[in-house]
């Protein structure tokens, strides 16, 4: 979908390199989007209208001889046209659709998905619980890492944002493969430094593979 099976293949493989020397499960998934944002082609809109109805008082104020008895209804089209084609680029456009993100709103939602995709894959079933999910989201440009509670006291949130912001150039590119190779080879570094290995003991083996879906 987003990685070709060379690309998959080579992060299962090293997935199954970093289990075996550290012990630790990691879980990366690419998806498309991480919402629908439904507001964002009617922030297009809003924004193309009044771009429209700007530019049409400007025009009838430099040129008042233009205006006549269908002036009124030449500017409600031209207004809702333009508004109409900026709602469609947003729809179609991902770069300009992500010009009416808002940073907050793109950060929770990316969160919350992380979240949901953690319970309903049941990533939690790891060996001491030390499964850690790598969420790509791609419309976004955003990274998120959750760690499960064997992290906990472990590995604090800047060391997880140390690797994230290796990612983040990388995605930023278009090159969703490399930012995970990259978030491979950081989590090994820095799971190998906090001493963690490869023990014998009860819970679920996750699956190699990276996930991807299309999102919501």
């Amino acid at each position: 979908m987003f990685l070709s099976a060379a690309e998959a293949g080579a992060i299962a493989d090293h997935l199954a390199r970093i289990e075996s020397r550290v012990g630790v499960q990691i879980v990366p998934a690419v998806v498309g989007k991480s919402d629908t944002y439904v507001e964002l082609p009617w922030k297009a809109f809003a924004l193309g209208a009044s771009m429209a109805a700007f530019a049409t008082v400007v025009a009838d104020a430099w040129r008042p001889d233009w205006i006549t008895a269908g002036t009124a209804l030449l500017h409600a089209v031209l207004i809702l046209a333009v508004g109409g084609a900026s709602a469609l680029l947003a729809v179609f456009v991902l770069t300009f659709a992500r010009l009416f993100l808002r940073a907050t709103r793109r950060d929770l939602e990316v969160r919350h998905h992380a979240q949901s995709l953690f319970l309903t894959r049941e990533l939690f079933r790891t060996r001491q619980r030390l499964g850690v999910l790598v969420l790509v989201s791609l419309f976004e440009r955003r990274i998120e890492i959750l760690p499960d509670t064997g992290f906990h006291d472990r590995v604090s949130e800047a060391e997880w944002n140390a690797v994230i912001a290796r990612m983040t150039p990388l995605l930023r590119q278009g090159r969703p493969f490399h930012a995970l190779q990259e978030a491979l080879t950081a989590l090994e570094a820095l799971l190998d430094a906090k001493g963690f290995r490869t023990v014998r003991s009860s819970g679920a083996r996750l699956d190699d593979e990276p996930i991807e879906e299309r999102g919501v």
